[in-house]
């Protein structure tokens, strides 16, 4: 059976924090003791609680470590390395991960504006807006989450937000619902063809009666925003050497 050697790279347990994440882009190396020939292996891992570990299941065979011109192994020592090649970057959970709602009450429809937006509104630190109108193909009804840009997120920003859209039956019934998740720096989400606007428009659906409808947004900002901080290279490198017997 042949003999391998692997490298893992630990977070310690004291630094791994359960709301924040360590984005790593580092290399494992094997140093060449003679020509400077180092191998290497690079690793990308996020280190949070629930994975604060990350490394190479075959790093280099050891009978190759151990051959004696291959300058890995001089004098019964050999050594490791681990170099981070790219910005560290820590990303701190937002302190805002609770569905809050907002509700916009549209008392007449047909005087809508073509698009229709909301008033704006507030949740977790940020303005928002949603907006309506009828699709391209003028027999749906488009409807997306907006970003106020006057509240715009850094370009690095990894905040992600979760979001259900929903037109509610207002007689009881199934509202008309789209749930999913997107980055916010993305600033709109939604869909082109949220509804037929025949289906929209039957009474029966209890989506609008009268004139009147009711649009919900829920949304929870449940990512992180990402704030990086590079270090020398050559500071950042780390050996330990290890002795067979």
């Amino acid at each position: 059976m042949k003999m391998i050697v692997s490298l893992r790279f630990e977070l310690s347990k004291s630094s791994a924090k359960p709301d924040t994440t360590v984005e790593a882009c580092f290399k494992f190396m094997v140093y060449d003791q003679y020509y400077g020939k180092h191998r290497e292996h690079q690793v990308k891992h996020n280190f949070e609680t629930a994975s604060t570990s990350a490394g190479i299941a075959c790093m280099i065979p050891l009978d190759i470590l151990k051959k004696p011109s291959s300058g890995f192994f001089v004098g019964d020592t050999c050594v490791f390395g681990v170099k981070f090649i790219k910005k560290l970057f820590v990303q701190k959970m937002n302190t805002f991960n609770e569905d809050k709602s907002y509700t916009w009450n549209i008392q007449d429809f047909f005087a809508l504006k073509n698009p229709g937006h909301s008033p704006d509104f507030e949740i977790g630190g940020y303005n928002w807006f949603i907006s309506m109108y009828p699709s391209h193909d003028g027999k749906h009804l488009s409807l997306y989450l907006n970003m106020s840009m006057q509240n715009d997120l850094p370009k690095d920003s990894g905040s992600l937000v979760d979001l259900t859209l929903s037109i509610k039956n207002q007689e009881g019934g199934k509202h008309r619902r789209l749930t999913g998740r997107f980055p916010s720096n993305n600033h709109r989400w939604g869909v082109e063809k949220f509804i037929s606007l025949e289906d929209f428009k039957d009474a029966s659906n209890g989506y609008l009666i009268k004139s009147k409808c009711c649009i919900e947004a829920k949304l929870a900002i449940v990512g992180s925003s990402k704030t990086g901080y590079s270090t020398s290279l050559r500071a950042r490198e780390r050996s330990v050497s290890l002795c067979f017997c």
